[in-house]
């Protein structure tokens, strides 16, 4: 088993024995245990009893129970409080806004014991009926209800890219075809995903579904698919899953198709839309097709029907920005707050994966949930920094923070301990219920704070998981344009924020754009690719990119915002 996946079990027992009112003593074991395992690096699955009961928080029992994980899948407290609780009950408590105790007021005095009689217990107004409960409670778990409903069997594009991708390398080895491609949804990049899809070009169809139902981890819907598309389940993911077929020759152009917006394909050539150009003749790839009505050729990621046409058309598709470009990585996070890896080790690994600098931004003492820093650690934090960066020049660990924007807009800190930073990611962490008046309020003075560098997540989004709060995008992009301060691309898989359709605006403000992973272990710093895709669907450039700066060009970019206010 994987790391998380033992600390989510050990969540879970925790939350069922809260469910079932056990013994509070022994509930706060289990919420220690998560806690202290969360900060572990070590792999939980190949780890001896002795080498278990080593770790900071974890005594005999637990390391027991891990090694019971290991072994057999499963523990006695485990098995014991998930058979008694029914499966919607153990559902339920995902739902965001509502703890165990909740759950078992709903389960109990409703007996309500699936979340889709939950829905409709609020649709009747029981659930407001409730004690402690109210109607803005009911409201709230009757909205999250209703997004999970709407979200259900999708996936982030990081849960199925590497399945796809692997699954397109299995076909083309399988079939000795190079005619086989990702295509759709993944291969344009979206966030989120609902079906893997793949285009095949080969003239023997019954040669290509019979290797199809071959592959172990693909299970065929017979109902759904047909002489020449097989439709199913991808094993692993349990996503929706559709591989078309078409003759050799018609590949380039279904390829296309199928990765393209209709809003993409309908647009003008030369006279005509590129739909119907590629259905005049038969091409030999993309490239031919876009040539053939004289365009350059456009990449899937930027195939959404908004402005691409007329920038083809005038040959000023820009050069996109690579991940090659980048020559830093900024907002990331140490054993200073709630990062799994020390300062020292997060730099180490920065640099061995060839970056110039690292941007260090632990979380500001407000963000006390997640071990935020007081002054007097902030202040031993930046003397290891600059112990650090004598040990590993020319790298250098720039010092910054994620300072959360309060609920009245002031950043975390005083003045004199703001200006001790090189750069700051200001973000809100908490208070996320704020109408868009509220919310565009909050964030423009922050950004007007003359300390705030970069925006971070700018809506607070968690795809999948909640909506992010409204935010009149113009306003606070235009606010940022005018004070000078970065929008983040949030680059972890879950976040994307700010959107990409709206990082177009932002850069026609002239602003800066970080990609920034968010990373809170050194692993995280991989999530920079996902960041660098939807940047390229933005349409942003090198020039462009706050951290594709080299470190004698950053240092001087934050200097100058600061020297501006600080004279």
């Amino acid at each position: 088993m994987t790391n998380t996946e033992i600390i989510e079990i050990f969540r879970l027992v925790g939350q069922l024995m809260e469910l079932h009112e056990e013994n509070p003593f022994k509930i706060r074991g289990y919420q220690n245990a998560v806690f202290n395992l969360e900060k572990c690096t070590q792999d939980l699955s190949i780890l001896s009893q002795a080498e278990l009961e080593s770790i900071e928080g974890i005594g005999k029992g637990i390391a027991a129970k891990i090694i019971e994980l290991n072994t057999t899948g499963s523990f006695k407290e485990f098995a014991e409080f998930t058979a008694k609780t029914p499966q919607g009950v153990i559902e339920m408590l995902n739902i965001k806004g509502i703890g165990p105790k909740k759950v078992r007021t709903i389960w109990k005095e409703l007996s309500v014991q699936t979340k889709e009689d939950l829905l409709a217990a609020c649709n009747e107004n029981k659930v407001s009926q409730l004690k402690g409960f109210g109607e803005k409670t009911q409201e709230s778990i009757k909205l999250s209800l209703q997004f999970a409903e709407a979200h259900k069997e999708k996936f982030l594009y990081a849960e199925v890219e590497k399945i796809a991708l692997n699954l397109e390398k299995t076909l083309k080895e399988k079939l000795k075809l190079e005619t086989v491609s990702v295509s759709g949804d993944i291969r344009r990049c979206l966030e989120v995903v609902e079906t893997i899809q793949l285009i095949i070009g080969s003239d023997e169809t019954e040669k290509v579904l019979d290797q199809l139902n071959k592959i172990s981890n693909l299970e065929k819907d017979v109902k759904t698919s047909g002489p020449f598309a097989w439709r199913g389940t991808e094993k692993i993911s349990g996503a929706k899953t559709e591989i078309k077929i078409y003759p050799r020759k018609k590949f380039a152009a279904e390829l296309l198709i199928h990765s393209s917006s209709k809003n993409h394909l309908l647009s003008e050539g030369k006279g005509e839309t590129i739909l119907q150009s590629l259905r005049k003749k038969d091409f030999s790839s993309e490239k031919e097709i876009y040539e053939s009505i004289g365009f350059p050729y456009i990449i899937p990621e930027l195939r959404e029907g908004l402005n691409e046409i007329e920038l083809a058309r005038e040959n000023k598709l820009p050069q996109l920005v690579a991940y090659q470009d980048l020559k830093g990585i900024l907002h990331n996070h140490s054993t200073y707050s709630d990062g799994m890896h020390t300062l020292e080790q997060m730099a180490v690994y920065c640099k061995e994966l060839g970056f110039e600098y690292l941007g260090i931004s632990d979380h500001s003492k407000a963000a006390f949930y997640a071990n935020g820093m007081h002054e007097k650690r902030i202040i031993e934090q930046h003397e290891e920094i600059d112990k650090l960066n004598k040990k590993m020049a020319p790298f250098k660990i720039l010092k910054g923070i994620e300072s959360d924007i309060l609920n009245d807009g002031e950043l975390d800190y005083a003045d004199n301990v703001l200006a001790s930073f090189d750069f700051i990611v200001a973000s809100v962490h908490t208070n996320l219920k704020m109408s868009e008046e509220k919310a565009t309020a909050r964030l423009i003075k922050a950004i007007e704070n003359p300390y705030t560098t970069i925006l971070g997540h700018a809506t607070g989004r968690l795809l999948l998981k909640r909506e992010g709060y409204p935010i009149d995008y113009k306003k606070v992009i235009e606010a940022c344009a005018a004070n000078n301060v970065s929008i983040e691309i949030n680059a972890n898989p879950r976040r994307l924020d700010m959107e990409w359709k709206w990082i177009r605006y932002a850069l026609e403000k002239k602003i800066m754009i970080a990609i920034n992973p968010d990373a809170h272990e050194m692993e995280g710093y991989w999530d920079m690719h996902y960041g660098v895709q939807v940047a390229k669907k933005a349409c942003l450039t090198k020039e462009m990119t706050l951290n594709a700066l080299t470190l004698k060009e950053i240092e001087a970019y934050f200097l100058k915002k600061k020297s501006a206010f600080l004279k």
